[in-house]
């Protein structure tokens, strides 16, 4: 898929949306009226239910990453959505109108994300949401999912028996990279504050290391003598 503009629905109609017309601090983050834009032939078009902060948003908001990502203003910030199917384009299958989806809506040029009532997205990068998901849990997961199962499986290849240590395991990736490792078979260590162990351990960490109040790679050698496979941070 090309990063082209997209075109306004017919009719005119406009969204409410977050908008950038300058690099900046939160100050430049204005509301305004878009285009409802038209689902290309292998887009979908989803009306907008929740979407994602990460950390990604500000650092392009703030002119960070500009030399990394193709850029036009203005820019609608935002990489993650959930919500359900307004349309689709016409070589589209396996989706139809009123779907509950979520979608991982990076595109070749930074531009039209998904701060806004409507986006379109490549029906490759859109998923069905469980039933027992809500709109908001999904709204999530593409990123912070992705970045998990990418570094893991794809760059670490983790295996079933593998001991793995993650730093910041409460947080939005690490908290999906621990139920990943344990779905892979591994032992799971991780760091976290103690008012979070229980949230860790609810996801599967064998062991939570308050980093605060230990030396983590003292508490981690004392189990694991030999050592460890891998070390994330998250």
């Amino acid at each position: 898929m090309k990063g082209v503009s997209r075109s306004p629905a017919k009719g005119g109609k406009t969204v409410k949306a977050i908008v950038i017309g300058s690099f900046g601090g939160p100050e430049v983050l204005r509301a305004a009226e878009v285009p409802v834009p038209e689902p290309m032939e292998n887009e979908v078009l989803i009306e907008v239910a929740c979407t994602g902060v990460n950390p990604v948003d500000w650092k392009i908001r703030e002119g960070m990453l500009s030399g990394m990502f193709p850029h036009e203003f203005p820019i609608i910030p935002g990489w993650d959505a959930a919500g359900r199917v307004k349309a689709v384009g016409r070589n589209v299958k396996g989706f139809r109108i009123g779907d509950r989806v979520y979608a991982y809506c990076r595109k070749p040029k930074v531009k039209d994300g998904t701060y806004a009532e409507f986006v379109t997205m490549d029906h490759a990068a859109v998923a069905p949401i469980p039933e027992n998901v809500g709109f908001a849990e999904a709204a999530c997961i593409p990123l912070a999912g992705l970045t998990a199962w990418q570094s893991l499986f794809d760059a670490a290849k983790i295996q079933a028996g593998d001991k793995v240590l993650f730093h910041a395991g409460a947080g939005g990736v690490g908290s999906l990279a621990i139920q990943f490792a344990k779905h892979a078979g591994a032992k799971v260590y991780t760091t976290a504050r103690t008012a979070n162990h229980a949230y860790v351990t609810s996801l599967g960490a064998d062991v939570a290391i308050d980093y605060t109040k230990e030396s983590f790679v003292e508490a981690v050698r004392k189990r694991e003598p030999g050592g460890i496979d891998l070390v994330y941070d998250a």
